[in-house]
């Protein structure tokens, strides 16, 4: 079996260092073995690279990898697991559309002695072998911290701060709404919540459009994920708003490229989706071959701003970070 399987959890995550303890026991030796893989939606570009780097991993170890789309829809996600089920694979990933929802495919997992890993939202509930993902509030905190920062260094005081929110009712969404607002608490400047905008471009673009109308002294919009954010600043550079700050997470290189070119994007926090496919599958392997897994599985996180953006490679869809949670 290839090494990668004998893996090395996260104790702790800072902001860019990801401290590790080696995972104890022997590696598994199981071969072709086929996970199941039950995915929340395509329509975003981060979830379509998180399963580009769970097929890569899978095809790397020789195993197989059986994706479903649940496209948002609860009741086809259920449908879907169910299938997997019948299968009869040795393990299922999860990224759930709800975290209640699918509580009736976690027990049926669970009856038929097959391992769950959730993988970017985790379920409330259930029987989960373990979750892989990155620590959202810690992310939304970054983000904040360097827009309060940046506000300071700018001599704004008391500035207005549109945020653009995910999903409502999402683990993800909650965790970056709590981060960031952690982090402006007692600073002097006022969040205004606008609406869900489902993690979409093109819905942050419908959005930002009725919000600049309503609050033309925006000084800094905040979205849950970079997609959102660029959508937001489209509408900003259209009605030729160059005094906004937009922030974001999860690293899109598009992102970055735009810190780059000395705009107005302040921040945004990795979250590199191919190597988080990869360690959930090396996880998905360990559980599936019955050894122990931690129930939580950090792949880390980094902030970047416009003073640190050529530090990292993001020459692909989204910027590239990969502390050592894996022995590779």
């Amino acid at each position: 079996m290839n090494s990668r399987r004998h893996f090395l959890v996260t104790l702790s995550v800072a902001a860019s260092t990801v401290a590790i303890l080696a995972f104890g026991g022997q590696a598994a030796y199981a071969k072709d073995l086929k996970i199941g893989f039950s995915q929340v939606t395509l329509q975003s570009p981060f979830y379509v690279q998180l399963k580009n780097g769970a097929e890569s991993a899978a095809a790397a170890s020789g195993d197989t990898l059986v994706f479903l789309d649940a496209n948002g829809d609860v009741s086809k996600q259920n449908n879907d697991i169910q299938d997997l089920i019948t299968q009869g694979v040795n393990a299922i990933i999860i990224n759930p559309v709800n975290p209640d929802a699918v509580a009736p495919s976690l027990d049926a997992a669970a009856a038929a002695g097959i391992p769950v890993i959730t993988v970017d939202r985790p379920v409330r509930g259930g029987t989960v072998a373990a979750h892989v993902g990155r620590d959202n509030k810690a992310m939304g905190k970054l983000v904040g911290e360097a827009v309060v920062a940046k506000l300071k260094a700018d001599g704004i005081s008391d500035a207005k701060i549109i945020e653009i929110q995910g999903d409502a009712g999402g683990a993800v969404m909650m965790d970056r709404r709590d981060g960031f607002h952690d982090a402006i608490k007692d600073s002097g400047h006022k969040i205004v919540e606008g609406p869900y905008a489902e993690y979409i471009r093109a819905n942050a673009v419908t959005a930002m459009q009725d919000l600049l109308q309503a609050h033309p002294d925006v000084k800094v919009i905040y979205a849950h994920n970079d997609d959102m954010a660029l959508g937001a600043m489209q509408v900003l550079k259209e009605n030729n708003r160059d005094d906004v700050l937009v922030a974001g997470v999860d690293g899109l290189s598009e992102a970055l490229q735009t810190m780059s070119s000395g705009g107005k994007y302040v921040a945004t926090a990795l979250n590199d989706p191919q190597y988080l496919g990869d360690v959930t599958i090396q996880v998905a392997l360990e559980a599936a071959a019955k050894k122990t897994v931690p129930a939580f599985v950090d792949a880390g996180t980094a902030l970047v701003t416009p003073e640190n953006v050529g530090k990292f490679p993001h020459s692909a869809l989204f910027a590239e970070y990969r502390p050592q949670v894996l022995n590779q």
